[in-house]
């Protein structure tokens, strides 16, 4: 959307005049109200991706365990969210974090695989699609919806060989077993990559740009490791005394991070397709 959509979007939404409008990067605007209200316009292509990415802010911030910025309101191709002014991390915070997330993820969810209240079941993680379709075993959900669908379109575009591609089909045939300990589903961020942990001014780190649904609390730890985070082993040893993980845990994170290492590979190719292959021949020896 070009600066005068979103004056406009913003001016329509919030009942407010915009007296200044300022790019974050990207589709992203903070955009400064009359009322020396900051927000963030973040512009879609896709009137599903402004839904789930609404939708999911709401489900997160409904138990309270977490910060989330405020969802002030939507368009089909616009997001209107309250402004967080960037900080420092600290040890601090990224306990709270920690604590934060395990009571978010004890919120729990429906099924696995189900999108939050009033989200569709199509989906994006960044700039791919995603799907969130219900399933009653995380197994299934994950491998129907997490690794298939990107392993196919991955060997669709030769960025990994169909020879390749067969241990990731090992991976799926034994996720009953590689998945460790049934538990109850989590409620996700989703994306919880470093990039989208927000060290704020006010001394808290916040969550932003989710991709919510009901899936396996490890999964959100996993991405957390995956390009690294300050202070993470302070977030886990929060996590992990609020709630406790099951034995293994460590050893299944290879397993966890298939899912975004996959779609990276098919966003963006290169040196993705390699990792995702080592990751997967790393979850088979866990």
């Amino acid at each position: 959307m070009d600066t005068d959509a979103v004056v406009k979007a913003a001016e329509s939404l919030t009942g407010m005049q915009v007296s200044r409008i300022t790019p974050l990067g990207g589709a992203a605007y903070r955009v400064t109200l009359n009322r020396d209200l900051d927000l963030v316009a973040k512009g879609h292509d896709r009137p599903d991706a402004v839904r789930a990415e609404a939708a999911s802010l709401e489900w997160l911030a409904e138990p309270g365990t977490v910060p989330v910025p405020r969802l002030r309101g939507e368009t089909p191709q616009l997001l209107l969210t309250d402004y967080v002014e960037p900080g420092g991390s600290s040890p601090s915070a990224a306990e709270a974090l920690g604590r934060g997330l395990a009571g978010l993820h004890a919120a729990g969810a429906e099924a696995y695989g189900c999108p939050p209240p009033r989200g569709p079941e199509a989906a994006s993680i960044g700039l791919a699609h995603m799907a969130n379709v219900k399933c009653e075993k995380w197994g299934d959900f994950y491998s129907r919806y997490r690794i298939e669908p990107y392993l196919r379109s991955a060997v669709d575009r030769g960025t990994i060989s169909s020879a390749q591609a067969g241990v990731f089909e090992e991976v799926m045939d034994r996720l009953d077993d590689l998945g460790g300990p049934a538990e109850p589903p989590a409620r996700l961020h989703g994306d919880l990559w470093s990039g989208n942990v927000l060290w704020g001014a006010d001394g808290r780190a916040w969550l932003i740009d989710p991709a919510a649904h009901g899936g396996h609390r490890e999964t959100d730890l996993a991405m957390l490791h995956l390009f690294g985070c300050p202070h993470l082993e302070r977030i886990l040893g929060a996590y992990r005394e609020a709630a406790p993980l099951a034995d293994g845990w460590r050893a299944r994170i290879p397993l966890h991070q298939l899912f975004p290492l996959l779609v990276h590979t098919v966003l963006f190719g290169g040196g993705y397709a390699g990792q995702a292959i080592q990751a997967a021949r790393a979850a088979l020896r866990a």
